[in-house]
């Protein structure tokens, strides 16, 4: 069974059609990988999984998601949002928050937890998952706007895998960081996998062949190749793909 799928999945912004009938299937425990130039649908096709489009007024959705062969629309959003986290472009932490707190809000807000003790478990396993522990562990009580950018993404990492996730989206979630902290995600990236299914949205075809296992890209709201990363990297089926990875279009 896939971790998500889609089916005929067709998205408008008003009358401007930006997702046009996508039938896309990904595997769970990978990093999926989803390539395109600006303004292709990538962003789109992403908040479509977790039903964030919802909180759109314009937005509107045709065809169906499935998690794990579950119809996303006929799940409660709050739990839905529970299996599928979230890291943006622009790292998001609460900033006048303590570290702490960051992470610990969403499990206390949902009430996973029924004592301190467990909570601090909870908060410490999510830092040493998105490999932050060491860093903050003797200052969880700073404000998180005392934290790098590097620092800052990794904490809204923290923040979603705390809620135990299935499935990890990210949107662009290396976009203003330095290298050294883009080297972070990505290592991070690859030890998650092997817990849960990565769904990473990038306009970079490098970090595409760095990160991923499974590679989609799309051009102007439809899918134009899918496949194994090595395969659409090696020997890309489509022209507009080799246009792509080459530097001649995007």
């Amino acid at each position: 069974m896939n971790a998500i799928e889609t089916v005929n999945l067709r998205i408008w912004y008003g009358n401007n059609e930006v997702i046009r009938g996508i039938n896309l299937a990904i595997p769970k425990n990978v990093c999926f990988a989803i390539m395109g130039p600006s303004g292709c649908g990538k962003s789109t096709l992403l908040r479509a999984f977790n039903r964030l489009l919802e909180l759109n007024e314009i937005a509107r959705v045709e065809g169906d998601v499935k998690l794990f062969g579950r119809s996303v629309y006929g799940m409660d959003s709050v739990e839905l949002r529970r299996q599928i986290g979230m890291v943006f472009q622009i790292p998001n932490p609460f900033p006048h928050l303590s570290i702490y707190d960051n992470v610990a809000l969403g499990v206390r807000y949902n009430r996973l937890v029924e004592s301190k003790s467990e909570l601090d478990k909870i908060v410490e396993w999510a830092l040493k998952k998105a490999a932050l522990w060491d860093e903050v562990k003797d200052r969880l009580k700073d404000r998180a706007s005392e934290l790098s950018g590097g620092q800052m993404q990794r904490l809204c990492i923290a923040r979603a895998l705390a809620m135990r996730p299935k499935v990890l989206l990210m949107d662009e979630p290396t976009a203003n960081l330095d290298p050294i902290s883009t080297r972070k995600i990505e290592e991070l990236i690859y030890e998650l996998k092997k817990e849960l299914t990565i769904v990473i949205v990038t306009h970079s075809p490098a970090q595409a062949a760095r990160v991923s296992d499974y590679v989609a890209f799309l051009y102007l709201g439809k899918l134009v190749e899918v496949g194994k990363t090595e395969d659409v990297f090696e020997n890309p089926k489509e022209k507009l793909t080799e246009e792509y990875l080459t530097g001649r279009m995007g």
